[in-house]
């Protein structure tokens, strides 16, 4: 064997390892960007399952405020007379 086929060889086998290498970072790199996206996705679910806890606080603190809102007018106009 050569000089040349030698060294063919030996860029060869650099380009498979560098292959090989370039492959591999590529499926961490989607693996990572489909892990990041399902922890986007959980923070999604969470936020909408806490969607009728915070509806069921405006609710009760708009029976709170209209109660309250009723006594000044109450208020109010008795102490108008």
């Amino acid at each position: 064997m050569g000089m040349w086929q030698i060294a063919g060889w030996a860029a060869a086998a650099l380009f498979v390892v560098w292959a090989i290498v370039a492959y591999n970072g590529l499926v961490r790199r989607r693996n990572e960007i489909g892990n990041a996206f399902a922890q986007i996705d959980v923070q999604f679910k969470r936020r909408h399952d806490l969607i009728p806890n915070l509806v069921e606080t405006a609710k009760r603190y708009l029976q709170h405020e209209q109660g309250t809102l009723e006594a000044v007018a109450a208020a109010r106009a008795g102490a108008g007379r």
